[in-house]
């Protein structure tokens, strides 16, 4: 398969409307490209191979010219069966037909696509509220964007006469939620995904090192394997299709492109080997995957609504799901049927982490407590921890002596996973959609909706450093006790104030401009207090 023919599958779910008068690109076409094609087929994303196959469908010319380099026919005007615009939606092999993984279009929207091309392809007359990057005469309102404040603890010494902590204001916002985050299994690394977009920091500089924008849509969901070579990345776009894609972490590379949910994947589980992956959907299936050959070896289709979330048992021999339904099920890998149902919950349950030892299943969800079950029996032993609100994630480390879960009263909380006892609670000041735990259960990473990492001390329940990345390779790295890093050009847009007041002096923030200290933070080590000269 080509990668044209791969990039068209994002026709799938074409939907458009029929008129008695031939249609045309901006009035009939337009609107379907644009809801469903245009997030990966457009003039940004043609230097992204791997996600727009350097095809753009954005503007009527970009679809007459073809590929990036007009070397491949899209669009024959007058001729829809020597067009793959249209073959392809009406092709009987199912390796090339389109939509890829997906349902087909109707007669009725292929009817549409095909005479649009059979009556020469008209363009038709172009909204003027389109924005196609050309020259607007007169006046233009710049956009503002918000202002983002970055705390800190760090006071400035007597003689500045500016009693109070640090805040660094950006005008960066409003900021994308942090949906997924991961440790590699070094420690080395932190992945953390938002909309379109996953970061790979080095935790040793508190930099990023790459910013893989390959990804379709939402990012939900991120997972090392256990030897660290690859990272899968989780999404999609809801109620059109998954995203499920394997890079390699020597060179982010992508690997694989996992095709065939309906729906975006809410998240991705590897077993002890990282032989295998199974995947959660919103399409109400759990997908288990052999990862070296890239193949689908079976889909459960015991869930009635969203699956949200999966773990693998220690050996690999089941994998538990939790789902919209109120329910989890622990599924046999080998045969892909249903042995429990974990019920007990008139709530949705949202996530689920498998004990890496004794093989103890800790869901929850819309409930705010954890339940914990005997994977032998399906039987719930206890009902415990927990925020006063939903849980969006539970994450345990590899050895199984630390459960984090996220809450959405903005609570991060550890508990004992022998006796299910609280015993610390960190507050990150928004709703918490993801945690993870590194190998050594002394960091936690969470996500939420402000839009920032944050890095914790576990054992102390001590802030480390908070992480911020955006478009245009900006980036923020900053540690409670003042010292920060970041892009240069980011940080002359930022302002230091303290209660509202600008800080002027430059010799006042020198010494707090020092990326080894954050770098330190970032590896969870304990920090001076700034010295001013």
């Amino acid at each position: 398969m080509t990668r044209l023919t791969f990039s068209l599958c994002v026709l799938c779910v074409l939907c458009g409307k029929s008129s008695a008068a031939d249609p045309t690109y901006w009035q009939d076409v337009r609107p379907i490209l644009r809801k469903h094609c245009v997030v990966c087929h457009s003039e940004k994303r043609l230097d992204e191979p791997d996600l727009s196959a350097s095809l753009a469908l954005d503007k009527p010319e970009n679809i007459k010219k073809g590929g990036k380099n007009g070397k491949v026919t899209v669009l024959v005007a007058n001729k829809p069966d020597e067009s793959l615009l249209v073959t392809l939606l009406t092709s009987k092999d199912k390796k090339r037909a389109m939509p890829l993984d997906a349902d087909p279009l109707s007669p009725d929207e292929i009817a549409i696509i095909r005479k649009w091309v059979a009556v020469g392809a008209p363009d038709g007359t172009k909204p003027t509220d389109i924005d196609t990057g050309t020259t607007v005469v007169g006046p233009v309102r710049p956009v503002r964007k918000l202002d983002v404040i970055f705390s800190t603890k760090a006071t400035l010494p007597k003689t500045a006469a500016l009693p109070g902590p640090l805040e660094m204001t950006l005008p960066v916002g409003p900021l994308p939620p942090v949906a997924a985050v991961a440790f590699s299994p070094d420690g080395k690394l932190l992945a953390s995904g938002v909309y379109g977009r996953v970061t790979i920091w080095d935790l040793a500089t508190a930099k990023p090192v790459k910013v893989l924008t390959n990804v379709l849509g939402a990012v939900n969901d991120l997972k090392f394997s256990p030897n660290g070579k690859l990272l899968a990345v989780a999404g999609g776009q809801p109620s059109a299709r998954g995203d499920l894609r394997l890079f390699d972490t020597s060179e982010w590379k992508l690997l694989h492109s996992l095709g065939g949910h309906l729906d975006t994947v809410s998240g991705v589980s590897f077993n002890k080997d990282g032989s295998k992956l199974v995947s959660a959907s919103f399409d109400k299936t759990a997908r288990l995957w052999d990862v070296k050959n890239a193949k689908l070896i079976h889909a459960y289709t015991g869930h009635s609504d969203f699956v949200y979330a999966v773990a693998f048992g220690p050996d690999g021999s089941w994998y538990v799901t939790a789902s919209k339904d109120r329910t989890g099920r622990i599924i046999d890998t080998a045969t892909g049927k249903g042995l429990f149902t974990l019920s007990g919950t008139d709530q949705e349950v949202l996530a689920v982490a498998v004990h890496p030892t004794s093989g103890q299943v800790m869901a929850a969800g819309l409930d705010p407590l954890v339940s914990w079950y005997d994977p032998k029996t399906g039987e719930r032993a206890r009902r415990a921890g927990g925020p006063g609100t939903a849980n969006h994630e539970i994450a345990i480390d590899p050895k199984g002596s630390l459960v984090v879960t996220a809450g959405g009263d903005g609570s991060i909380r550890t508990l004992d996973p022998k006796t299910a006892t609280q015993l610390k609670a960190m507050q990150s000041g928004s709703v918490v959609f993801a945690v993870a735990v590194d190998t050594d259960a002394k960091r936690i990473a969470s996500g939420g909706a402000d839009g920032v990492v944050k890095v914790w001390d576990a054992p102390d329940a001590r802030l480390l450093v908070t992480l911020w990345s955006g478009t245009d390779d900006n980036w923020l790295s900053l540690a409670p006790e003042g010292y920060f890093t970041g892009a240069d050009a980011l940080l002359t847009k930022g302002e230091w104030k303290v209660t509202g007041k600008p800080v002027t002096d430059a010799k006042l923030l020198a010494p707090l401009k020092d990326a080894g200290q954050v770098g330190k933070a970032a590896q969870g080590q304990k920090l001076t207090e700034p010295v001013w000269k």
